[in-house]
């Protein structure tokens, strides 16, 4: 078995956690923005930290970064905070299980975003699975209600617009990373991937800080006054993202997000035992067909 398999099934299981961790934040003590901080504040110290001992104990220097390093990161960075804002936000429209299934639409949209950005083409049968996966994302985009004289609510709606939006800045974050850690030139996977993440995560611990200082302070108290719950969602975001950074790094991006849809089956789990949310026939049939895709997408790749 190759190694990006496991590590990205590790990748997708401590995402998951988060994701519930985060929304239980986002439902009892925390808005939008602050539960988003909490995933960077906390995981950006321990990142910096064992990525330094690594480097000590295995003997190696931290390589440079060029120029375009910063351009990959950076951008990967800004994307990721306003897709996991859109995440975020998503809770609060659709259950768990949907909201992760749309924001899954960026295994969907990476084969595309990684051919412009880093030459890295898919086969004429992962445009069938990704065909596929899109008519799933119309299943599961229909709003539950409809307010009367609303044409076309039901499928242009608030919960569509946030989980296709997660989606492609999802896709646009890792393929930046993807492009940050293959432009450094020294060092193992282990290091590159590490050293990529420790500076996107201290990069963005300090541009959510110094929003939140100026729009919201007291968003900034909650966050450190919910340090148990908090500190929870920045291990496992640790966890989850070095597992990531590291299987970018060792594999195209469209084929380590398609491996990674098994975190859909987590999130079922987690919507029906840990929330207690119903899941309805139409909406498993959208996470079964998207699920279809995506084992496609593996088949062929």
């Amino acid at each position: 078995m190759e190694a990006w398999i496991p590590i990205t099934l590790a990748a997708a299981t401590a995402q998951t956690l988060r994701f519930m961790l985060q929304k239980h934040l986002k439902s009892t003590r925390l808005s939008t923005a602050g539960a988003t901080f909490s995933r960077f504040v906390y995981s950006a110290p321990l990142v910096a930290v064992l990525i330094g001992v690594y480097a000590l104990a295995s003997g190696q220097a931290l390589p440079r970064p060029p120029g375009v390093f910063w351009v990959y990161a950076l951008g990967g960075g800004l994307s990721q905070i306003l897709a996991t804002l859109c995440v975020v936000a998503l809770f609060g429209e659709r259950n768990f299980a949907v909201g992760i299934t749309l924001k899954k639409t960026e295994v969907l949209q990476a084969a595309l975003i990684g051919f412009v950005v880093l030459g890295e083409g898919v086969s004429p049968g992962a445009v069938a699975a990704i065909l596929t996966g899109f008519v799933a994302v119309l299943l599961l985009s229909r709003a539950p209600v409809v307010a009367p004289g609303a044409p076309g609510a039901r499928l242009f709606n608030r919960a569509m617009g946030l989980g296709l939006a997660s989606g492609v800045l999802f896709a646009f974050s890792a393929v930046g990373y993807r492009g940050a850690s293959l432009s450094l030139g020294g060092g193992d996977v282990v290091l590159r991937a590490g050293l990529t993440l420790a500076i996107v995560t201290a990069s963005q611990t300090l541009a959510m800080g110094a929003w939140l200082a100026w729009r919201d302070r007291a968003q900034l108290r909650a966050v450190i006054a919910a340090w148990r719950v908090a500190g929870l969602v920045g291990v496992t975001s640790m966890i989850g993202s070095f597992c990531w950074f590291l299987a970018f790094t060792l594999q195209m991006v469209a084929y380590v997000k398609a491996l990674g849809q098994v975190e859909l089956v987590l999130s079922v789990a987690a919507s029906v035992l840990f929330f207690r949310e119903r899941i309805s026939a139409r909406e498993l049939a959208g996470i079964a067909l998207l699920l279809v895709s995506i084992l496609a997408l593996v088949l062929v790749v």
